[in-house]
C-alpha cells in the first residue's frame, strides 16, 4: 500500500461536507456553535483508557557493544547487514517494557519518520488537527476489539515513546493507533492500492518435500521508514515461540513463523470504506502466530475476531502439511484450502464465499493483482521443484507475464522496487529468511527459529546473496528517478516551487523509459504549469505501455480528455 495521495482527493469529501453544513445552518455562526459541540463530543469520547498492568521494575538495559544492548536475557543488536536483531520473553506486561527499553531511541526515530509524513501529506495543521479528531473518535473502541495480553504488551512498549508528540495524543492512544495505521492506510488508499505478493508450495513441488513460502511485503511509507527493519524473536509465557519481521515498536504480525512451524503472512483486498475500527489484522495475524499449530486452529482464532478491512492471510501449517488461505472482510470469512501442490496469493479473493462478489470481480478486473498472480503462475510453472533460493528469485521478478519489459517500479510487477520487506519461509526445518537493504535486491538472512528460542542466541545463520541487479547502472538510474519523481509529486500536490529544464526532463525519461508513470508524471507537471497540449503529449505516451490495471487507463484517458478542455 503506498502513502502517495493527492491533496485534492484527500481534501474534497472534507469540502463538500463543510459546504453542506453551510447551506443546512444557514448562518456560519450557529455552523461553528455546531463544530465546536462536535469537536468536544469527540474529545470525551475519544478517551482510550489504558488497561491495568502489575507493578513492576525492569531495570535499565546494559551496552555490551557497539549496537548490542542487553537486559536479563533479553537482548538487541545490529547485524551485519544493518537489520536489528531483538529476542525477549516474559509475560506481556514484562516484554513490553522491555522492547520499549531496549530499542527506545529506534522507536522514537520510526514515529518521527511517522510524523513526518503525515505533515507531507497534510501540511496545514487546521487538516491536521480534524484529522486526528475523527481517527480518535473512529479508533475510540480499540480496545475493546484487543485481547488484553496485546493491550498490556503494547502499553509496555507506549513507555518509550517520546513526550514531543504528546500533543497528537497520549503514547499509548498514539501507538494503538499506529498498530492500526495498516488498515486505515489500506481502506482509504483502496482505489489506489498497491498490494503484496505470497505463495506456497509444498511436496513434489519443493526440493525438500516440505513446505516452502514466499511473499513480499509492499507496505510502503518512504524510503526513511523502511531502514530500520527489526527481526524479532518473542518467547511468551503462553504460546508459541515465534519470530516476526517489521519495524520498531510495532507488536503486531504481517510476516511470521512459530516454533510448531506455522507461519502467517496477510494480503489486503479490497474493501469497503469502514465505518468504525474492529481488531487491527495485524493483531489478528499475531493471535493466530502465537496460540495456533494448525490450519483449522487458525480459522477458529480468525472466526472469533472482527477486522474492519478485508485481507488474506496466507496460513501455512508444518503439522497439516499443507498451506490454505482465510479471506477475511467486515461481513465474512471464506477459507481457500486447495489439494494442489501451490497457492498463489496476491489482492483478490479466491474462495467460495468471495469468488463471486461483485467487490472481489471489480478488484480483479480494474487493479493489478491479477497480473501479478498470473506472473507467479507462470514462473511456478517453469520448474519442477524450488528451494529457498528459487523462491527469492520469483519475489525479485521485475517482468510481465510474457516477458514484457514494464519499466521499474510498475505496480504490475511481482518486485515493485517498493517492499518494506519480503521473506522466504521453511515451516518444517524452521527457517526465516529476510530481505535487508533495497527492497528485495539485497542479501536474504536466514534464522534457525528454534535454535534461537532455545538458546537465546543466534546461531546458524544461513544466506541467500544479494542480487546483481543491485550494482546495476539500471538501479542507479532508479535511484535518480525516484529522486526526480518525487519532486513533481510534491510540486504537483502541495504546490512546492519546481522549474524541470529541457536537459531534466530528458534525463527523467531516460532514467525509466519503459514505465508508464515517468510519462503520467510529466503529464501532471505539465497539467500543473497550465500547459494541457505538452501534458497531453506525455499522458498520450503513457497510454502506450505497460499499465499496471484497467484503472489506471481509465484515469489516463480522462487526463487526456482534461487537457483537451
Amino acid at each position: 500500500m503506498i502513502a502517495d495521495l493527492s491533496m485534492k482527493k484527500r481534501n474534497l469529501p472534507i469540502r463538500i461536507l463543510l459546504v453542506l453544513f453551510k447551506s443546512i445552518v444557514g448562518t456560519l455562526e450557529l455552523f461553528f456553535g455546531f463544530l465546536f459541540v462536535l469537536i468536544l463530543y469527540i474529545i470525551i469520547v475519544s478517551n482510550i483508557s489504558t488497561p491495568e498492568v502489575p507493578q513492576l521494575e525492569i531495570g535499565e538495559r546494559q551496552k555490551v557493544g557497539e549496537n548490542h544492548y542487553v537486559l536479563g536475557n533479553n537482548w538487541l543488536k545490529k547485524n551485519e547487514q544493518g537489520i536489528w536483531e531483538m529476542y525477549i520473553e516474559g509475560a506481556p506486561y514484562e516484554r513490553g517494557l522491555i522492547y520499549g527499553e531496549l530499542a527506545k531511541e529506534l522507536i522514537q526515530k520510526q514515529e518521527e519518520i511517522f510524523v513526518g509524513q503525515i505533515n507531507n501529506f497534510v501540511p496545514s495543521q487546521t487538516w491536521q488537527q480534524f484529522l486526528r479528531l475523527m481517527l480518535g473518535f473512529f479508533n475510540k473502541d480499540l480496545p475493546n476489539n484487543i485481547p488484553l495480553e496485546n493491550q498490556q504488551e503494547i502499553y509496555g512498549v507506549s513507555q518509550a515513546f517520546s513526550d514531543e508528540y504528546n500533543y497528537i495524543a497520549p503514547k499509548y492512544d498514539r501507538i494503538l493507533n499506529y498498530h492500526a495505521a495498516h488498515d486505515i492506510g489500506h481502506a482509504l488508499n483502496d482505489y489506489s492500492m498497491v498490494g503484496c505478493t505470497s505463495f506456497a508450495l509444498r511436496n513434489e513441488k519443493t526440493e525438500d518435500g516440505g513446505l516452502l513460502v514466499g511473499r513480499n511485503f509492499d507496505f510502503y511509507v518512504g524510503d526513511e521508514f523502511a531502514e530500520e527493519k527489526i527481526v524479532l524473536f518473542v518467547k511468551p509465557d503462553k504460546g508459541h515461540a515465534f519470530v516476526s519481521y517489521s519495524w520498531a515498536g510495532f507488536t503486531g504480525v504481517v510476516s511470521g513463523l512459530n516454533d510448531k512451524g506455522l507461519s502467517v503472512t496477510i494480503n489486503a483486498s479490497k474493501s469497503d470504506l469502514p465505518t468504525s475500527s474492529k481488531t487491527p489484522i495485524s493483531l489478528l495475524a499475531r493471535e493466530i502466530l502465537q496460540y495456533a499449530e494448525t490450519i483449522d486452529e487458525a480459522i477458529a482464532i480468525a472466526k472469533k475476531r472482527k477486522t474492519f478491512v478485508s485481507e488474506t492471510l496466507l496460513i501455512s501449517s508444518n503439522k497439516d502439511g499443507k498451506a490454505a488461505l482465510i479471506e477475511k472482510s467486515p461481513t465474512k470469512l471464506g477459507v481457500y484450502n486447495p489439494e494442489t501442490n501451490e497457492l498463489i496469493c496476491s489482492n483478490h479473493y479466491q474462495s467460495d464465499a468471495f469468488i463471486n462478489d461483485p467487490i472481489n470481480k471489480e478488484n480483479i478486473k480494474e487493479s493489478d493483482s491479477k497480473f501479478r498472480y498470473d506472473r507467479v503462475k507462470d514462473l511456478l510453472g517453469r520448474k519442477d521443484q524450488f528451494g529457498p533460493q528459487d523462491a527469492v528469485k520469483i519475489l525479485r521478478d521485475q517482468h510481465g507475464n510474457k516477458e514484457d519489459t514494464l519499466g521499474m517500479g510498475n505496480p504490475r510487477a511481482i518486485n515493485q522496487l517498493i517492499a518494506h520487506h519480503s521473506v522466504v519461509i521453511q515451516p518444517a526445518k524452521h527457517l526465516f529468511y529476510v530481505s535487508t537493504q533495497n527492497f528485495q535486491l539485497g542479501t536474504y538472512v536466514g534464522y534457525d527459529l528454534e535454535k534461537v528460542t532455545e538458546t537465546g542466541k543466534i546461531e546458524s545463520v544461513q544466506y541467500i546473496s544479494k542480487d546483481p541487479f543491485v550494482d546495476s547502472p539500471a538501479y542507479q538510474s532508479f535511484n535518480s528517478y525516484k529522486a526526480t519523481k518525487s519532486k513533481i509529486s510534491k510540486f504537483v500536490n502541495f504546490g512546492t516551487s519546481l522549474k524541470l529544464s529541457s536537459t531534466e526532463i530528458k534525463s527523467f525519461i531516460e532514467s525509466n523509459a519503459e514505465l508508464y508513470i515517468t510519462y503520467e508524471m510529466l503529464g501532471r507537471y505539465f497539467l500543473a504549469k497550465e500547459k494541457p497540449q505538452e501534458a497531453k503529449k506525455y499522458f498520450k505516451i503513457a497510454l502506450e505501455k505497460n499499465l499496471a490495471s484497467e484503472a489506471i487507463r481509465e484515469e489516463l484517458n480522462v487526463l487526456v480528455k482534461e487537457c483537451d478542455e
